[in-house]
């Protein structure tokens, strides 16, 4: 780990830094929503879904421009910069269709940077680094969810129900966020690149899913992704499509607890245990294959839904929620890891884009569906209805994503 290049320890913090924004508001917001605004299940479903899918489709873009683009900087950091502008404006709002609109503006900035970021990442790896250069890149993404939750939590605590305030602050690690990223040297790795010394698009082969070249019949100049890649989208789906937004976890969580003071501080320990198993899923993805390891995480899932709709006290419901952090850990860094085996190198900005509209778009579905559901039937039937979506799409990923030995 502490070998990696500059430019990959540099976009770690940088996202530690945008995280520890983010996530000092995200936990409160649909305690804020239902009990400040007045907004209800639904609204609070569309605002995130909606939030998610125009980050999402916006990363097709940017990734499509960052593999024209021999700089990717500028797109990272004008993405990073308008998030940072936009998320302190939740101070000022008055009902949830202002919330709705800076959300969405805020998600228009990570729509923008993501997937560049994601290939520039990709070119400081070589294929037996990947799985952990995405999983330390998660970890400190989530150490980043751990800083700001407990920040809120002691603000909280001094300055009783000063939700607006706390919002305004998060202007602070945005400003670092965007500072930050002038410093990430694109010029060195762009010549590494050309040398083939640091992975970059020389390094189109990868342990796939449990090893070994994965899109080696892809000439350079190829503008059609694999089949496989294909594949795994369509499945990627079919999960998402039960992957409702966290929002309704934390309404769960502040519903029975019966208070939003303490919840960010639940937050900020869901992600030490994201953190924690993000480095080791992802280096175990390097070593046994990513399909094992996405399959895991995604069993987990399965597992956390099916107790929430079960389980009615908190202890029971907080015992499940830290549980979630395993999916977290085991599933995100090697998605990401397994999108670049599968993807030529010259294209892996356009893959990662539709890597996470697929994600976007399927949130938004997932959350209006899974809000209406809470509504008109039980909390429990929405949850079991991501449950069991989760497993379905687990089976078909091994039916659909060959397994090759490792290298």
């Amino acid at each position: 780990m502490f070998s990696f290049p500059r430019a990959v320890w540099l976009l770690g913090w940088v996202s530690l830094a945008t995280d520890a924004a983010t996530e000092a508001i995200y936990p409160l917001l649909p305690f804020f929503l239902t009990r400040v605004l007045g907004a209800g299940a639904v609204s609070l479903g569309l605002i995130e879904g909606a939030a998610e899918a125009v980050n999402s489709v916006l990363k097709v873009a940017s990734g499509r421009v960052a593999d024209q683009s021999r700089t990717k900087r500028p797109l990272v950091l004008f993405g990073y910069g308008v998030s940072s502008l936009a998320r302190p404006f939740i101070a000022i709002t008055t009902s949830w269709l202002q919330v709705l609109s800076v959300r969405v503006l805020d998600r228009v900035g990570k729509g923008v940077r993501s997937a560049p970021r994601d290939a520039m990442l990709a070119a400081w790896t070589t294929p037996t680094t990947r799985g952990k250069v995405y999983g330390f890149h998660r970890a400190m993404d989530n150490l980043g969810a751990v800083v700001g939750p407990t920040l809120a939590t002691l603000f909280l605590i001094a300055y009783p129900d000063r939700y607006r305030t706390l919002f305004l602050l998060t202007v602070i690690p945005g400003a670092i966020a965007v500072t930050l990223i002038f410093f990430v040297p694109e010029e060195t790795r762009l010549k590494a690149d050309a040398t083939g010394s640091i992975g970059g698009p020389t390094a189109s082969s990868g342990p796939g899913v449990s090893g070994g070249p994965v899109v080696s019949g892809f000439s350079r100049t190829s503008s059609v992704l694999p089949p496989e890649f294909t594949r795994f989208m369509l499945v990627l789906a079919l999960f998402t499509l039960g992957n409702s937004t966290d929002a309704f976890l934390l309404l769960r969580l502040t519903d029975v607890a019966g208070t939003a003071r303490f919840i960010p501080l639940m937050w900020a320990a869901l992600h030490v245990v994201k953190a924690t198993v993000s480095v080791v899923g992802g280096s175990w993805s390097d070593r046994v294959g990513r399909r094992t390891v996405i399959a895991i995480g995604w069993l987990v899932y399965a597992l956390v839904y099916a107790g929430f709709a079960f389980s009615n006290t908190l202890p029971a419901l907080l015992a499940w929620f830290l549980l979630y952090g395993f999916h977290f850990g085991f599933a995100e860094g090697t998605e990401k890891a397994l999108v670049a085996d599968l993807a030529p190198a010259e294209h892996r900005g356009i893959a990662f884009g539709i890597y996470t509209a697929v994600q976007g778009l399927g949130a938004l579905a997932a959350s209006v569906l899974f809000g209406v559901i809470w509504k008109e039937f039980s909390a429990a039937a929405a949850f079991g209805l991501g449950s069991a979506l989760a497993l379905v799409a687990t089976a078909l990923l091994f039916v659909v994503v060959r397994r090759r030995p490792i290298a």
